[in-house]
């Protein structure tokens, strides 16, 4: 299967903007003037929303206990920045001794909007790049807290377990199938007037593959660019026989920009 190719060459500030003539979809959870429509939309792009997944706040308990002993922990592991929104609306300030990892830039801003000193974040924004520097550290025996999606796979927990860590791994938010308007996003396939899909995570491949039906699904990718955040997202596409573009960063920014430049290729 094909590996996912590099990220296409060029300059946004020296481009047309012909690149209107086909739509990118943005396939992540917000609103119209959200983060990556808005700096796709800055580029010169349409936008349409096709939201594959939600994410909703998880029954409390689990975590809420766990955070009330959160000072018994030496590490603590965010994926996500949905994570980050949970643990940090409950615990403003982390304990003095709490070291923090974080996958993906992204991810590490917002702790560090919050006061959230990271002490660990790979260069490759995936779980197993975190492993791969945990096991470098005198991790065993250690107690780590891991604050994860419902959908959560199991590379963080498994990893750091058989470094020897007590993983205590709770659900801080929900990600679920969105509600779509299949009918309207089947009429744009069948038109040809998409010119890109964005995703942001392995759940929204998932997602919209189920949503659309695979007959669809396959069209729609026959006839625009599939782009990913990063490399687990992109699996889930070279899985379903699709040769992604990766983001240039791991980050919404470097989406957009990526996203730009596969669709003034195909212009």
């Amino acid at each position: 299967m094909d590996a996912p190719s590099k990220p296409p060459q060029g300059d946004p500030e020296e481009s047309s903007l012909d690149t209107q003539a086909k739509a990118v979809v943005v396939t992540r959870a917000e609103s119209d003037d959200g983060p990556l429509s808005s700096q796709l939309r800055d580029l010169g792009l349409q936008v349409v929303l096709w939201p594959a997944v939600s994410v909703a706040d998880a029954d409390a308990g689990a975590l809420e206990e766990a955070l009330r002993s959160i000072s018994e922990f030496d590490w603590i592991v965010f994926a996500s920045r949905y994570a980050v929104a949970a643990v940090t609306e409950r615990v403003t300030t982390p304990p003095a001794n709490l070291r923090v990892a974080a996958v993906g830039q992204a991810t590490a801003q917002v702790l560090g909007q919050r006061g959230w000193p990271v002490d660990i974040l790979p260069e490759d924004a995936n779980a197993a790049a975190l492993v791969s520097m945990f096991a470098t550290k005198p991790i065993s025996g250690m107690k780590v807290l891991f604050p994860a999606s419902s959908r959560a796979l199991p590379t963080i927990a498994a990893g750091l377990t058989q470094l020897g860590a007590k993983v205590v791994q709770v659900e801080a938010y929900r990600t679920e199938p969105a509600a779509l308007n299949v009918d309207a996003c089947r009429s744009a396939i069948d038109r040809g007037g998409i010119g890109a899909v964005t995703f942001a995570s392995p759940s929204a491949v998932i997602e919209l593959e189920r949503s659309l039906g695979k007959e669809s699904f396959d069209r729609l990718l026959e006839g625009a660019k599939a782009v990913a955040i990063g490399p687990t997202t992109a699996r889930e596409l070279v899985a379903r026989g699709r040769t992604p573009v990766l983001a240039e960063s791991a980050t919404l920014r470097g989406l957009a920009l990526t996203t730009f430049r596969s669709v003034q290729t195909r212009q």
